[in-house]
């Protein structure tokens, strides 16, 4: 995911995130296979070092992907500098753990039998939550500004914990369920009094008024129900703030959060997981006014891309960008009726 303004870094890479977010709709659609074959590549990418477990990855595994900037080249539209590596590979971004952790958990549940290494990864993945539970982080937009308490980075910290504590007290497998209760349970009366605002809704982080996209997320991952009063208010402030043409706003650039400047495009995924939200929490004809919207972006062969200009009236930014597409796929089941993340509940 890149950062919106008129260049952004290499995107052709595996991001564990992005990669456990379509693992997530391919499980939901009963592509356990595919998921056994990431699992793999992931245990062959993280090398038998999961204290140094990377947010991205080359296509093969790699691991030194560094940023440099290509002045030969004018971009598309001008839009330079053209870069190749990105340098985002360097940050701490505190949610791709449990976003890794949630996928696995859905693969568990849909019958994927754990292997010796497998579990034993998996495990190490949530000791490397915990070591960086004190840590603020770059977020899931790869913020280049300061580090901050993202409310959405510490909810996928305690997302992780949760799995992991269900993996040993609901399926058995072994671990220290109550070290990692303790800290699932010290992460939510964390978020809990420090990410609502003193008007009930929950904040992009811990030290703004701001409300940031990501947020939709919460519950789906059920840190909270979709009609939590505190959700509903979430979505009202972002309808406030965060709406351009009825297109939905990563967040404000105008903040300064993110320490670049110039503004960007709705982000196609943020939109989608609005209509997911709209779908359970009982606004449906509005979630299907919206993905009937949305779905009328796709180009001639059924792509979409990152963005989408509002003013221009096409698509803009990374193309075709996998984000959006999974994000339909849950967006759709959510319309239809079927509860998005198969793993979750309260």
């Amino acid at each position: 995911m890149g950062t919106g303004n008129s260049s952004s870094p290499d995107y052709r890479f595996v991001w564990l995130r992005d990669a456990a977010l379509t693992l997530e709709a391919l499980i939901a659609h009963g592509f356990l296979e595919e998921v056994h074959h990431w699992r793999r590549w992931l245990l062959r990418a993280v090398a038998g070092e999961p204290s140094e477990v990377q947010i991205m990855y080359g296509i093969a595994g790699e691991r030194d992907l560094p940023e440099r900037e290509l002045d030969c080249l004018p971009g598309y539209l001008g839009a330079a500098p053209v870069r190749v590596g990105n340098g985002a590979v360097e940050q701490y971004q505190g949610d791709v753990l449990g976003e890794v952790l949630v996928a696995l958990e859905a693969a568990r549940l849909a019958g994927l039998t754990e292997s010796a290494f497998s579990w034993s990864l998996q495990r190490a993945l949530i000791e490397r939550v915990l070591d960086g539970i004190d840590r603020p982080d770059n977020g899931i937009w790869e913020i280049r500004g300061p580090l901050r308490w993202f409310t959405h980075s510490r909810v996928m910290m305690w997302a992780a914990l949760d799995r992991g504590v269900r993996a040993v007290r609901e399926h058995g497998l072994e671990g220290d369920a109550d070290r990692w209760e303790r800290g699932r349970d010290r992460l939510r009366a964390e978020i809990d009094e420090r990410a609502v605002h003193p008007d009930g809704y929950f904040r992009q982080h811990y030290d703004t008024d701001e409300v940031d996209a990501s947020l939709l997320t919460l519950a789906q991952v059920g840190f909270c129900a979709a009609d939590d009063p505190r959700m509903l208010r979430t979505v009202e402030r972002m309808e406030q703030t965060l709406m351009r043409d009825g297109l939905l706003m990563r967040y404000r650039t105008s903040s300064g959060v993110d320490g670049l400047a110039g503004g960007e495009h709705p982000f196609l995924a943020c939109s989608f997981w609005l209509v997911e939200q709209y779908a359970t929490s009982g606004r449906e004809e509005e979630a299907r006014e919206l993905m009937d919207r949305l779905v009328g972006f796709v180009n001639d062969v059924g792509l979409l891309s990152e963005e989408y200009d509002v003013d221009e009236g096409r698509q803009a930014g990374n193309m075709p960008q996998a984000f959006s597409h999974l994000t339909l796929v849950r967006a759709a089941d959510a319309v239809i009726g079927h509860s998005g993340r198969a793993a979750q509940r309260l």
